[in-house]
């Protein structure tokens, strides 16, 4: 709002200088002004929503540390095809296949959950378990 206020005030002094000057250079001159005040404030949202838009990791989430806290669970021999992407500005996804040859119960899951939320403000977080990464057509790690 107070930049509108004063869009619209250089605006009016521009016109009352070409009115007392005669300098019709002003007119561009403002315009283009204006377009990169514009431009600069609407720069951050324009990246955000490139990256929203494209399923990108989230500023401010290191996806390696997320990776290595992952592997260095209790039981968990690796991590493959795990992704971590914006659902809106506030609500970070991740979705994860952990091989864990000694299985899982729903209290591991649960501490998983809640520490991705502690950590990395990963709140939404789906992982598979798996006994053994050999059945899963997604292992290694270099596959996405």
């Amino acid at each position: 709002m107070a930049a509108d206020a004063g869009v619209s005030f250089g605006v009016v002094i521009a016109a009352l200088l070409i009115m007392a000057t005669g300098w019709q250079w002003l007119d561009p001159a403002i315009s283009l002004a204006i377009a990169v005040v514009v431009l600069l404030s609407g720069w951050e949202l324009a990246r955000d929503s490139v990256n929203l838009a494209l399923d990108a990791v989230p500023k401010g989430i290191d996806l390696k540390r997320v990776r290595d806290y992952l592997a260095a669970l209790e039981g968990v021999t690796e991590v493959h095809d795990l992704h971590i992407w914006a659902m809106s500005t506030s609500e970070t996804a991740l979705t994860a296949h952990l091989v864990r040859p000694g299985g899982h119960d729903d209290v591991f899951l649960h501490h998983v959950c809640a520490e991705l939320s502690e950590r990395f403000s990963i709140h939404h977080a789906t992982l598979q378990v798996e006994i053994s990464s050999e059945t899963c057509r997604l292992a290694p790690a270099e596959t996405v």
